[in-house]
């Protein structure tokens, strides 16, 4: 258990720069490279799309026990064993040699992702901060919204430069070679909570915590259903809503400077106000933008910019929100399990897009956008109400 808290300042900085690099080489990777591995492997496209897939499926399975230990052991060896995890699976992506090999190399990669994205990030901050670990959650995630904007422009000029086996192999480098290094320097030796602290194996939920903990998961889930669902099928959509592939593009680039002016305006208010109102406020603005794009609302980029401010303090409000609820003693193990829904939603919920999108063109796609919108409207305000019968 370590006595002192580590400098924020310099913790925050680590774990940013390592999400930026974590999310930047693994659910943001295909995205650039899937394209081109199609065309060299001759596999279908859908077929490399599915290796993220089991890469978020094996990240939902693990995610539970990843919990469990960092609360027992700390989050170090956790992330550091995630950018082994990460960089072994990035390695076996670029060198497979075969159709099956690239699927177990993904499933290494989604090994590391369930120890070293978000979730695992927001465990060891809690373990670390306790209760006052919201500001240095939101924090980490103004880097993170900055993955995407680093990451693809780098993947593309690799891909190009050298080929997508290479790329793949730059970002095993770079997780050995930078992410590592900063992970052990940065993060804390064992936990810093005390000894009373209940073992993981012993964190239950106290009666009256099922119904909003059941709630919780459901509300985050349907959130990463439709971040996935955006992400994979932003572009498309509005090309087939008539807009020309660049003009699309530059729509789709509104998304990361909205999710990070949104989490500013969080970080400088949220300690205000109880992070539930963040999650309300995140669905409210991500139904408003899913509507307006079924509509056919004449803004595309205004409507494209509320979804980006309300995904952006959505991942504040899933980081923040279990801590203020469930305390900072079983927070690790919580996030745990809640990532395990997420994280399978993220992998199954691209293919369910794309049979909307295939079968009922795009009227069916963002119409299950905004009705998954609209439902998550009223499991956060049926928490909300939960919670105010709780407190009276």
């Amino acid at each position: 258990m370590t006595d002192t808290l580590p400098d924020r300042r310099i913790l925050v900085t680590a774990l940013g720069i390592t999400q930026i690099l974590a999310w930047g080489s693994t659910f943001y990777l295909l995205a650039v490279l899937a394209p081109t591995i199609a065309r060299d492997t001759g596999w279908g496209y859908d077929w490399v799309i599915a290796g993220a897939s089991v890469g978020l499926l094996v990240a939902g399975i693990v995610s539970p026990r990843v919990g469990r230990y960092i609360s027992s052991h700390g989050g170090r060896p956790v992330l550091a064993g995630g950018a082994l995890l990460l960089a072994a699976g990035l390695a076996g992506v670029g060198l497979a040699p075969n159709y099956p090999l690239y699927l177990v190399a993904w499933a290494i990669v989604g090994a590391g992702m369930g120890a070293g994205l978000y979730d695992a990030a927001f465990s060891t901050l809690g373990n670390i901060y306790g209760s006052n670990a919201r500001g240095a959650i939101t924090s980490v995630t103004l880097f993170g919204g900055f993955a995407s904007t680093v990451c693809w422009p780098l993947s593309a000029w690799l891909t190009q430069r050298f080929g997508w086996r290479e790329a793949c192999l730059v970002y095993a480098a770079i997780q050995l070679v930078v992410s590592l290094p900063i992970l052990l320097l940065a993060l804390p030796r064992g936990r810093r909570l005390d000894a009373s602290q209940p073992k993981p194996a012993a964190v239950r939920l106290r009666p009256g915590e099922h119904a909003v903990f059941a709630i919780l998961a459901a509300v985050v889930t349907i959130a990463a259903t439709i971040l996935a669902i955006v992400g994979t099928h932003l572009l498309p959509l509005l090309q087939a809503r008539g807009v020309e592939l660049a003009v699309a593009v530059g729509l789709g680039a509104i998304i990361g400077p909205a999710q990070v002016g949104a989490r500013v305006v969080e970080m400088l208010a949220g300690h205000r106000y109880h992070p539930v109102w963040t999650m309300i406020a995140s669905a409210v603005l991500v139904a408003v933008a899913a509507v307006m794009l079924y509509a056919g609302f004449p803004s595309l980029a205004l409507a494209i910019a509320l979804y980006g401010a309300g995904n952006g303090i959505g991942t504040v409000a899933r980081g923040s929100l279990p801590l203020a609820l469930f305390g900072a003693d079983r927070y690790a193990v919580l996030m745990g399990r809640l990532a395990l829904p997420v994280l399978i939603a993220m992998a199954v919920s691209p293919y369910l897009g794309g049979v909307a999108f295939e079968r009922g063109g795009a009227d069916w796609a963002l119409g299950l956008l905004a009705g998954l919108a609209l439902l998550n409207v009223i499991l956060v305000g049926t928490l909300k109400l939960s919670l105010a019968r709780k407190a009276d």
